[in-house]
């Protein structure tokens, strides 16, 4: 029996120093930008993954890169502590060999708070992998965050600029994004957001998971009854979004009488002369992120296409996790594991055809508690952050 209490004695002392150990965890994070108020993609995974952590009780130092984007005191929740740095937006430097997005961002002062001790580091992207090779960090823990095939990504942004200038950056910051990415040869571990990516990583490089977005929603909340309208949101300022939303209004809508809502940042004037002469579209411009959620409930179906292939689309989770009906093109959903959850339309026509059956239809709840179980087990934050922590601890 003495035995026997001795061994127990000795597993239950394990499991508090593993406690122990656990709660006095530390990680730096790397980000691209300050990750608050979360009102778009990057800064909505980087956001939620951080609070998920600090949940689990390791002890975050975050380092931001501002580029008008003020100081949030709300991080302070979640952070042992926040250092900002300001981007280096000198445009002498559009014409070094490393791109734009990654030299912008190094700074003496992150090194030297990086060296203060010997912390695990996440890298939120290739843009924030300035010194993921750098000989003073050598034999610390490193760990890179992608949220794109950046150079693929670049491609697709300098195919539907419209500015000359613009277009030139972008193919040139594609280019040199390429030529880049090999040093996430120097990461321990690289995290890709979709399986798409994890596949496109895994041929060239080693060590690469898939732990898919962090995001606001908690739980499946889907309004009951119908709704009067249809809704496309998305930051409207970058291209592949505004590429969207002038083909819902130009290709789809116009032959059509069903209402459309077009919601987000900074339109550009193309798309706000072609919502002004169709009688059915509207836009919000400018809006909270609070309101766009309230439309995503609201809206009878959530019409999302995209034209780029990358990644994984958090207005989509957002579709999902609370909206009724959700209407995509294949590109929004291929190698997601959503392809169920949607009805997937690639013509005008097609979608056309599709947005008018759907919008005299009532959302089936059947369909909610299929949600549930594809969305809690295939995009929890819970389930995301343990697989993180494998990598961290």
């Amino acid at each position: 029996m003495g035995k026997r209490r001795t061994a127990i004695d000795s597993c239950l002392q394990a499991v508090f120093v593993a406690a122990q150990n656990l709660k006095s965890k530390h990680l730096h994070i790397i980000s691209f930008d300050v990750p608050y108020p979360t009102n778009y993609g990057g800064v909505i995974d980087v956001f939620f993954k951080l609070k998920a952590l600090h949940q689990q009780g390791i002890k975050i130092h975050l380092h931001c890169f501002k580029y008008g984007r003020a100081e949030a005191p709300a991080l302070k929740n979640f952070c042992e502590k926040i250092y900002y740095y300001e981007r280096k937006m000198n445009k002498t430097q559009l014409f070094d060999s490393l791109p734009f997005v990654v030299i912008t961002r190094s700074s003496e002062k992150l090194i030297k708070n990086l060296l203060k001790d010997k912390h695990p580091i996440l890298f939120e992207g290739l843009h924030c992998c300035y010194y993921l090779n750098d000989e003073r960090l050598k034999g610390r823990l490193k760990i890179v965050r992608t949220h794109n095939i950046e150079h693929d990504y670049y491609k697709n942004l300098e195919k539907v600029e419209k500015s000359i200038f613009k277009k030139f950056y972008f193919g040139m910051e594609a280019k040199k994004l390429e030529r880049f990415e090999p040093i996430l040869n120097k990461a321990n571990h690289i995290v890709a957001i979709s399986s798409s990516d994890t596949n496109n990583l895994s041929e060239r490089y080693k060590n690469v998971h898939h732990i898919t977005a962090f995001h606001p929603n908690e739980e499946v909340k889907i309004k009951e009854g119908k709704g009067k309208f249809c809704l496309y949101h998305g930051n409207l300022e970058v291209g592949e979004n505004n590429e969207a939303a002038l083909y819902l209004v130009n290709k789809v809508f116009s032959k059509m009488k069903t209402p459309l809502i077009i919601a987000g940042n900074k339109p550009s004037a193309e798309l706000t002369s072609a919502v002004a002469q169709h009688s059915n579209t509207r836009l919000k411009a400018n809006i909270s992120t609070k309101e766009i959620d309230e439309l995503i409930k609201d809206a009878q179906i959530n019409v999302l296409p995209t034209f780029q292939e990358t990644g994984i689309k958090l207005k989509l989770l957002a579709a999902l996790f609370n909206g009724r009906h959700c209407v995509v093109n294949s590109p929004m959903v291929v190698n997601t594991g959503l392809e169920g959850l949607c009805s997937i339309m690639d013509t005008p026509e097609a979608m056309a055809k599709e947005i008018t059956r759907l919008f005299e239809v009532s959302f089936d709840m059947k369909e909610k508690q299929k949600r549930k179980i594809i969305l809690s087990e295939n995009f929890s934050n819970l389930n995301n952050v343990k697989k993180l922590m494998k990598l961290i601890i």
